[in-house]
């Protein structure tokens, strides 16, 4: 309960531990080290809520570091790991030893390769600061191209149109979240999307952006066609930010690899969050998401702190698409087998995948109340009457096969 911890990291993943350490009664130092110059704060409404209301939602106020007596050293950038000696080099020189390292330095979105890419007008969102930029291209009404029709591009893409940006989202692949989400619910989402005004070009491989004066003002596609747009977000996936494992020996393949506790290959370093690789339904994965963060972070206090070891969650996440309140759980397979319960002209359903009856994954719109059914049934491994649960008359328990 006296150990020294460093966490480097200081999102969700990296604040909650701190928090969880305090609140279960750890009295030994407690170091938090983030990149940014500000306090941990809120990612989703970056790209959920950035065109209106607060972006600065910190996830705790400053004088909750204080009273727990919790250091955060802001924009300070950890860039050494000494694990013989069991220090931490930041680039200021300073150096901090520690017990416990648990590193949760999270993901960076992945660069575009092509010309252009530096031009002013240009981003990706990560940060409070991306924020701030696709705020100011919003009030100004530019018309805005997306490159990458992912989870955060079609988040981004809803919020422009709600306020009356014109926009067109490129993806590289045949639909729309190729990589994260059943066929059937990307062909759902791009129709809905369509229908606000959205364009949307499947198969675009982008050649370059061109510019004037150093801001850019079009997407060129490799077949020529030209896109215009004073406003570019890039959103072509995450890469783990791993480097500082990979240099200090750690296992890492592409991301750190931990075990369900969080342990990495040196037993005194922990990894959590976005830049892990960790156990899941029989795989490695690396989970981008709120819950796997906050999930982790109390893996990794209880190993800390030898406390019970906390169970695997069944994974999930949700996104807001314009009047869609989207929760997903599970793992979608490339090729599932899909009940459909509601009606998605309604903007009410859920497409629940399994395998023999046995539910594997749940992708649901305005209808938690399957979403929690789902995550359910997934965590048991029940078996479900196909026919049933299509029946919206029918309640949920009663799909159940006994």
């Amino acid at each position: 309960m006296s150990d020294r911890v460093l966490i480097v990291g200081a999102g969700h993943a990296g604040a909650t531990l701190a928090g969880l350490l305090r609140q279960a009664g750890h009295t030994g130092p407690v170091h938090l080290f983030g990149d940014e110059p500000e306090l941990p704060y809120h990612r989703p409404p970056l790209s959920k809520k950035f065109a209106g209301g607060e972006l600065e939602q910190w996830l705790r106020p400053a004088e909750f570091y204080r009273e727990q007596d919790i250091a955060v050293h802001v924009g300070e950038h950890v860039v050494e790991i000494d694990r013989a000696r069991r220090t931490a080099c930041t680039a200021s020189g300073t150096s901090h030893s520690y017990d416990h390292l648990v590193l949760a330095t999270g993901a960076r979105p992945r660069a575009l390769p092509v010309p252009g890419a530096e031009l002013a007008g240009v981003v990706s969102l990560r940060t409070l600061a991306d924020a701030r930029a696709l705020r100011t291209s919003i009030a100004q009404r530019r018309p805005m191209v997306i490159i990458g029709g992912g989870y955060i591009g079609l988040e981004v893409a809803a919020v422009a149109r709600a306020n009356g940006v014109e926009v067109t989202v490129l993806e590289r692949e045949d639909r729309v979240l190729a990589r994260v989400a059943s066929p059937h619910l990307s062909e759902i989402l791009a129709a809905h999307h369509r229908e606000q005004g959205t364009k949307i070009v499947t198969g675009a491989a982008v050649s370059r952006l061109d510019g004037h004066d150093g801001r850019v003002r079009a997407v060129v596609l490799k077949d020529g066609t030209t896109i215009p747009g004073e406003s570019v977000l890039v959103g072509v996936g995450a890469v783990p930010r791993d480097e500082l494992a990979i240099a200090a020996g750690l296992r890492c393949e592409q991301g750190i690899v931990v075990d369900a506790h969080t342990r990495t290959s040196d037993p005194h370093i922990l990894a959590i969050g976005d830049v892990t690789r960790r156990p899941c339904q029989d795989f490695l994965v690396r989970l981008e998401s709120i819950p796997s963060a906050t999930e982790q972070a109390k893996q990794a206090a209880a190993t800390i702190l030898g406390g019970t070891p906390v169970a695997a969650e069944v994974p999930w996440f949700w996104s807001d698409q314009f009047d869609l309140k989207l929760k997903i759980a599970g793992l979608v397979p490339p090729r599932p087998a899909t009940i459909v319960r509601g009606d998605p002209a309604t903007g009410r359903f859920a497409l629940f995948h399994h395998d023999g009856g046995t539910v594997t994954a749940v992708e649901s719109a305005n209808s938690p109340a399957e979403f929690m059914a789902g995550k359910k049934f997934i965590a048991s491994g029940a078996r479900v009457d196909p026919a049933r649960l299509a029946d919206d008359r029918v309640p949920l328990r009663d799909a159940v096969i006994a």
